[in-house]
């Protein structure tokens, strides 16, 4: 099916998460996504935390979906040459190797671009190339801490906590294929491809930028706060506890600083606790507050009668902001996000069915289905026999001598 993307072509020397999420957005999009891998091994991400020998991991399989998988020893003479005719029929270059890795294995920017001129070339690091910190190995933990996420995160006499999903890897690769975009928008206009350069600690940063306002108007560095705002206190903002006692049955529930604290008051109304309405205690998002303990205890004796499923429902009803802490697997079964499209459910080829995430970004001219993570080497033929012209005798070749 025609996709946004349908007619990029992208060469992925990506690994785990950061490159994987930036690819795979792009394929979701309709573009052809070569994934480039070693023979007889491939991807890094394939045996992590694999709970199954020789079979894929769940890991790849959530991140690489709707990707051709081709074969190719590029250490190898020949496999380097077939590499550089991919390369000068492609449209976008992705990798996000540890600093040096593509340079010593001649792919740099300079040697690709006199190949392809056209060439979106871009890169993921932990840091900038041309940073202090250039050479350091980074994942997702690493970004966050550099990036100032974590400084924010937690309790306010407790350590720094990174949070549970992988902001730095995830963004990175969404602010990657961001960037993408942009670049192959200005080609239409300069003729020109260009590099593209994102830094997991500039991308936490940008994530974070809510704290910089509470550092301007104190001339502090942001605290951590748990579960109340960076920018300035108010009540209520908590996570209440519900009927059930499991370990996601909270509702989250916070009510803005507007002036007349009107959510505040539907809140009052929903919980049968109009005779707060005039109480001078709660009157301002400061007095309540102040009396934030107060306020917490009310909410929760309302909460605790009633699931975070009857409680989201009630209070959203009433214009009050609140959220259950649905799970992966509440989500997983939640039967409106499987008919949006956000919860998928695929037949892989050796794993059989698997619910995961799809698309997230929705597109009224791009329908493009979900499709399962490709096996190792799966798209050979089809990539090196139909685009690049090889004969099946040399195919076969190629595979004696292990560069596919």
């Amino acid at each position: 099916m025609n996709g946004a993307l349908q007619d990029v072509r992208v060469i992925d020397f990506t690994q785990f998460e950061s490159g994987t999420v930036c690819t795979q957005t792009l394929a979701w999009f309709g573009a052809e996504v070569i994934k480039v891998e070693r023979p007889g091994v491939g991807e890094q991400g394939r045996g992590s935390s694999a709970d199954r020998k020789g079979v894929d991991s769940y890991g790849f399989i959530l991140l690489n979906s709707n990707k051709k998988s081709i074969t190719l020893d590029v250490k190898k003479k020949e496999g380097k040459e077939l590499a550089y005719k991919l390369i000068a029929k492609a449209d976008v270059l992705v990798e996000n190797f540890s600093p040096g890795v593509i340079e010593r294995l001649g792919f740099d920017y300079e040697t690709v671009r006199k190949i392809n001129p056209r060439l979106i070339y871009a890169q993921i690091k932990g840091f900038g190339t041309d940073s202090p910190y250039a050479n350091f190995p980074a994942f997702d933990s690493i970004g966050q801490a550099v990036g100032g996420a974590m400084s924010i995160t937690g309790e306010p006499d407790g350590p720094p906590l990174h949070a549970g999903t992988n902001l730095a890897d995830s963004g990175a690769g969404y602010h990657c294929a961001i960037a993408i975009l942009a670049a192959l928008y200005q080609r239409f206009y300069t003729g020109r491809g260009q590099r593209v350069e994102v830094a997991m600690q500039d991308v936490v940063i940008n994530f974070s930028r809510s704290a910089w306002g509470r550092q301007l108007m104190t001339g502090e560095e942001a605290p951590r706060v748990g579960n109340a705002m960076p920018m300035a206190p108010v009540a209520p903002c908590n996570a209440y506890p519900c009927k059930g006692g499991g370990p996601n049955d909270y509702v989250f529930i916070y009510t803005s600083r507007w002036p007349g604290s009107p959510q505040w008051k539907n809140l009052l109304r929903a919980i049968g606790r109009e005779d707060l309405l005039d109480d001078p205690r709660f009157e301002t998002p400061e007095s309540r507050y102040e009396h934030r303990e107060e306020v917490d205890r009310i909410i929760s004796e309302w909460t605790m009668q009633r699931t975070k499923y009857e409680a989201m429902e009630i209070l959203g009803r009433a214009d009050v902001p609140a959220g259950a802490v649905f799970s992966t697997l509440d989500l997983s079964n939640d039967p409106y996000l499987r008919k949006r499209g956000t919860i998928v459910t695929i037949q892989h080829p050796v794993r059989g069915e698997i619910v995961m995430p799809g698309n997230s970004m929705k597109l009224s001219d791009n329908h493009i289905p979900i499709k399962p993570a490709p096996l190792l080497g799966e798209h050979n033929e089809e990539i090196y026999m139909n685009l690049l012209g090889l004969k099946r005798e040399e195919l076969e070749e190629l595979r004696k001598k292990c560069v596919i």
